[in-house]
């Protein structure tokens, strides 16, 4: 997604807080494991035949986030959005499973990084880790798909001292597979030299895409060290490079998506980091289109190393992908493919929130009006 700037919260995850002294140690572990029941709620409603609690309505199971009462709960407006979140994560269930996909189990752990406590209110900051299981519908699925995703929970206390989880913000603004909604669209970037900027153009998600077959093992770039590259470090970062995580409306997505080519022998083009002819990035320095979704898609474009593809089923190892989430004309996120099976389904890994092996599937099925921009390298 775009780097950028926004204000966030004056503590960090392992930082030194002053807690309430009402909050003690059983309330704090009583936040984690509502966060955890939240989020594996979420995660469950994704898994084919779920088992996040006991059969409730409509073959649905129960919320186990809905178990919490008295000291720690959802408070009745919280409880209500999950209630809609869970439809929505269904709904998606359900068009993956049309477009031929399907989980066969889920796994989502939640481990707190941190407690804010003023006066009656608490902020929470934890890290969300999930896996899902890929079931074998086409038989040529990787393993599981993954991610890595931090949130910030909002508490309220009443006179009883019994606290109300009131309010989630993901503090990644990312593209979690469990996300029940889009995310928040970036403002559009305008070139910075007087260049007229190329314009890429939409691909198609209709999964009848003809053959664009690619050659993986000669060329000009090692498109398999790309994906290792990218498979080594979409939770563990490169301290080669900086992260922009939590840096705005984007985040660290094109940058790891850069690197990445870079690792399969993208060369940089020194100059003025404004300009979008030119393309590095390193440990102390990067160019806007090293680090930004509609920078680099410029430079990609007017530099020839990339084409785009008509259909994102096309994609192969090392092709790039991006998305604009509202259609606004500006791209959100960059992702780069990792794995394509036998059958013709590309996989994507990516930052913010850090993601291996995501189907495209995936991604149409949670996003199915977006804009697509699938790139050959």
């Amino acid at each position: 997604m775009v780097a950028g700037v926004v204000l966030v919260p004056n503590w960090s995850a392992g930082a030194a807080v002053t807690d309430d002294p009402t909050v003690d140690a059983a309330t704090k572990a009583t936040f984690q494991k509502l966060a955890d029941a939240v989020f594996t709620d979420r995660t469950e409603a994704l898994v084919d035949g779920g088992k996040g609690g006991k059969q409730g309505k409509q073959g649905h199971h129960q919320r186990l986030s809905s178990r919490f009462s008295g000291k720690v709960r959802l408070s009745g407006t919280q409880s209500k959005y999950e209630d809609s979140a869970l439809s929505q994560l269904r709904g998606r269930k359900d068009r993956l499973e049309k477009l031929g996909e399907k989980y066969s189990a889920g796994s989502t752990t939640v481990t707190l990084d941190a407690t804010q406590v003023k006066g009656r209110n608490a902020k929470v900051a934890v890290t969300e880790n999930t896996t899902l299981t890929y079931a074998r519908v086409r038989g040529n699925e990787p393993k599981n798909t993954g991610f890595q995703a931090h949130h910030e929970l909002s508490f309220q206390a009443d006179k009883h001292g019994n606290w109300q989880l009131t309010s989630i913000h993901d503090t990644d603004d990312g593209v979690a597979v469990n996300q029940p909604a889009p995310p928040p669209a970036a403002k559009p970037e305008t070139p910075s030299d007087d260049g007229n900027p190329p314009e890429a153009t939409r691909s198609s998600t209709a999964k009848n895409a003809p053959a664009n077959k690619k050659n993986l093992t000669s060329g000009t770039y090692d498109y398999q060290a790309m994906a290792a590259y990218a498979q080594k470090y979409w939770s563990k970062y490169n301290p080669d490079y900086p992260s922009f995580d939590g840096q705005g409306a984007g985040g660290d997505c094109t940058n790891f998506v850069s690197q990445s080519l870079k690792a399969g022998g993208w060369k940089h083009v020194p100059g003025y980091t404004n300009d979008f002819h030119n393309w590095f990035g390193n440990n102390e320095i990067q160019s806007d289109s090293f680090v930004g979704v509609n920078e680099f898609s410029w430079f990609a474009l007017s530099s020839k190393r990339v084409t785009g593809l008509p259909y994102v089923y096309q994609m192969d190892v090392g092709d790039v992908l991006q998305v604009d989430f509202n259609r606004d004309g500006s791209k959100d996120h960059s992702m780069i493919v990792t794995y394509r099976s036998p059958q013709g389904v590309p996989y994507v890994s990516y930052h913010s929130t850090n993601t291996y092996n995501r189907s495209v599937a995936s991604l149409i099925a949670s996003y199915p009006n977006a804009n697509y921009f699938a790139y050959r390298t």
